[in-house]
């Protein structure tokens, strides 16, 4: 099952009309807002047309006869149309600025809801930067056409409408060259936007892969400065945003262009005004009024001009941001086909492998006809080197991976058939990896089962021995435990990881070297622990210290994705085979430090020597 990693995913070739149908959308859910943004848009380019529209008035009429009477009532006009302007103006900035906002959280959850739902495949094929890019960065574009840029932009174009019929009713001879020019712009817009959106596009990748390298090297910071590597992070960070300057430059030498010619329009504009109308002045054919009034209209015709070279290419980028999240929304969710499987109910925990294959790369297995039973209440161990299929068996049974042959049951039932988020429901995970969230330590334990009572939480705490360092603290069991559980020691991780589980009270329980983290005293409390929580539980255990599964029900050797012995400790460890061969190093290394504790490591704590029955 090969993963699914975003950049690789087949990207279909992106059209106009392709680009507008989402834009539609977009804009018809939040229909309602827009539309009254819309008509208070109106008023207000309706206003703007008044001071202009009085110019021909003023010049022609009022100034010849002298009627200082009519230039109150125009004076008085001109302040009314400016005060609607300027209040409208700053109703439709608070209108559609909320709006904005409000469909860009509405974007953000709708697309982390459905990163949440995404094949573990994913996001281990994708950084976490990119996937936080697609969330956060992404989403911010689409303010451009929910917000005040798409009405903006709508306005001025009617705005230039309007102001292009009147220039033919002045002058139709001046305005058809003056269109003529226009159409000259419009062309070069078009091939600037076609050019410009493939750059934006690629600004958000280079963002996205930038920000997923700053995130691990934050969160590796341990790892890289024991191996002072700080110099290499910043050579690899700077090689990324000079990326990104090259993009950003790129860009900005597009939009300067667009706006150099849109400025070269109204310069040749103004030319031809000066000579055609200065002509038609003097023979007779404008009036002084007819001029001014077609300067004001030319300046409304090319105003909304220049406007789209901002707006346009602001809405082009909204455009790359909606391709990438599609992108992402393209990849099918794990759960998308729940509704039409079957209802788990209650589980006993019967788990059945029937011939098992599985594979991360297409033709390169990992796990090759794997068959076995773990009969409910049962603990299975799993045994073998690293690399061997251990961790990707248990993937199988969370349902994190799904077979490419043959089939696992749940109780009689093929896993494929059952509803995901039901069957996960009845899991409890203690992982090699104790991801702790930041938050308290009670919160953390209570991240099982969120509607828990505070005294099963601290039922679970005490049976996971949380107790011994959690009321040492200040704050006891609401003690912040920082980024991944930071501010905690390995064992004390794994403690609250364990007291999760507990709590979650599962039907399957998988432990992966549940152990490992504690020094020999902590084992065996924590073994007491785990011992009460594995009854009447299936369990399936990862465990490279033997010491620790003697007493599991069955135990499967994997090497090389294949079962290559099975049986209980005291059968495996009575035979000659690789599990006999494992316990005996184990139990030599063991014996070797028990004895001659000097020749350990300093600060390593002495194990103690295992019983070979």
């Amino acid at each position: 099952m090969p993963a699914t990693k975003l950049d690789d995913t087949k990207k279909p070739k992106i059209t106009a009309e392709k680009a507008w149908r989402e834009a539609r959308e977009l804009v018809w859910a939040h229909r309602k807002r827009l539309g009254i943004g819309f008509l208070i848009m109106l008023v207000n380019r309706s206003a703007g047309l008044v001071l202009p529209g009085s110019s021909k008035y003023l010049i022609d009429t009022i100034i010849p006869t002298g009627d200082t009477s009519k230039l109150t009532i125009l004076a008085l006009a001109a302040a009314g149309a400016t005060l609607v302007q300027s209040s409208t103006s700053f109703a439709l900035t608070q209108l559609l600025g909320v709006a904005a906002q409000r469909a860009i959280t509405e974007m953000r959850r709708t697309v982390q809801s459905h990163l949440m739902r995404l094949p573990i495949s994913t996001f281990d094929a994708t950084q976490t930067g990119q996937l936080v890019s697609r969330v956060m960065t992404d989403a911010e574009g689409i303010r451009n056409l929910v917000g005040s840029g798409l009405v903006q932009l709508t306005g001025g174009l009617l705005t230039a409408a309007v102001g292009l019929g009147v220039l033919f009713w002045i002058n139709w001879k001046l305005t058809m060259v003056t269109l003529i020019l226009l159409g000259i712009f419009g062309v070069g817009m078009a091939v600037a936007f076609k050019k410009l959106r493939p750059i934006f596009r690629e600004r958000g990748k280079i963002n996205a892969e930038v920000t997923g390298r700053l995130v691990e090297s934050i969160s590796g910071i341990r790892v890289v400065k024991a191996y002072t590597a700080e110099r290499r992070e910043r050579l690899d960070f700077s090689r990324g945003v000079h990326r990104l300057l090259r993009n950003v430059a790129t860009s900005m030498t597009g939009v300067s262009a667009t706006s150099a010619l849109s400025t070269v329009v109204v310069g040749a504009i103004g030319t031809l005004m000066i000579i055609v109308g200065g002509r038609d002045i003097v023979a007779g054919r404008m009036t002084l009024g007819d001029f001014v009034m077609y300067i004001f209209f030319t300046g409304l015709v090319a105003a909304p001009l220049v406007q789209i070279a901002s707006i346009g290419t602001q809405i082009t980028e909204a455009f790359a941001g909606l391709d990438r999240i599609r992108e992402l929304r393209a990849i099918a969710g794990e759960d998308d086909d729940d509704e039409s499987r079957a209802s788990v109910g209650e589980v006993q925990g019967h788990v059945v492998f029937d011939d098992v294959t599985f594979s991360y790369e297409e033709g390169v297995p990992v796990l090759h006809e794997i068959s076995f039973e773990a009969p409910a209440g049962s603990t299975t161990a799993l045994v073998g080197p690293s690399g061997s299929g251990k961790s990707t068996l248990v993937s199988l049974v969370m349902a994190f991976n799904h077979p490419d042959r043959g089939r696992i049951t749940i109780d009689g039932r093929d896993l494929g058939t059952l509803k995901l988020r039901e069957y996960r429901s009845t899991l409890g995970i203690v992982l090699q990896d104790n991801f702790l969230f930041d938050g308290t330590v009670l919160e953390n334990i209570r991240f099982a089962r969120p509607d828990a009572h505070d005294h099963e939480v601290l039922d679970a705490a005490r049976i996971a021995h949380c107790d011994e360092f959690a009321l040492k603290f200040a704050d006891g069991y609401q003690t912040i435990v920082g980024e991944r559980g930071v501010r905690l020691s390995g064992g004390q991780r794994q403690r609250v990881a364990i007291a999760r589980a507990i709590l979650a009270d599962p039907a399957i329980l998988i432990l992966d070297e549940a152990t490992s983290s504690l020094d020999s005293e902590s084992e065996s409390l924590i073994q007491e622990g785990l011992t009460k929580l594995r009854a009447g539980r299936t369990t399936f255990v990862i465990a490279h210290r033997l010491s620790t599964i003697t007493s599991a029900d069955q135990i499967l050797v994997l090497e090389g994705g294949r079962i290559v012995e099975r049986g209980r400790h005291e059968e495996l460890v009575e035979g000659t085979g690789r599990y006999r061969a494992l316990y005996e190093r184990q139990y030599r290394q063991a014996l070797d430090r028990y004895v001659n504790p000097g020749e350990e490591l300093a600060g390593a704590k002495k194990i103690r020597p295992v019983s070979p029955g």
